[in-house]
C-alpha cells in the first residue's frame, strides 16, 4: 500500500496534523527537522505556515509558492504513515 495524504494541519509550534486517506491522523514534529540546512527556511513560523500543503500525495512546503511539485520541501509519506496514529487536539 502507497499511503496518500489528503490533508495537512500546520501548528505553531513546528508539528503537523497529517490526515491519510485510510482515515489514520499523524501528527509530525518538524522543530528538529527545521535546523537541517535544506529545512531551513521553515524557521520562519510565517513561511512554515503559509507554504505547508499536500504536494505529491504528502505532507510539503511550497516554499516558491507556485505549486511545482519538483520544487517544493516533502516529507517521505511512509516516513509519516509509520508514526503512532493520534487523536487530533484541535477543534
Amino acid at each position: 500500500m502507497f499511503p496518500k495524504v489528503v490533508q495537512v494541519i500546520p501548528m505553531k509550534d513546528y508539528s503537523v496534523y497529517v490526515y491519510f486517506e485510510d482515515g489514520k491522523i499523524v501528527c509530525y514534529d518538524m522543530s528538529a527537522m527545521i535546523e537541517k540546512e535544506v529545512f531551513r527556511p521553515l524557521k520562519d513560523l510565517d513561511v512554515f505556515m503559509d507554504t505547508c500543503t499536500v504536494m505529491n500525495d504528502t505532507l510539503a512546503w511550497d516554499i516558491g509558492r507556485n505549486r511545482d511539485n519538483t520544487m517544493c520541501l516533502d516529507i517521505d509519506p511512509d516516513t509519516l504513515y509509520e508514526l503512532p496514529f493520534v487523536k487530533e487536539k484541535i477543534a
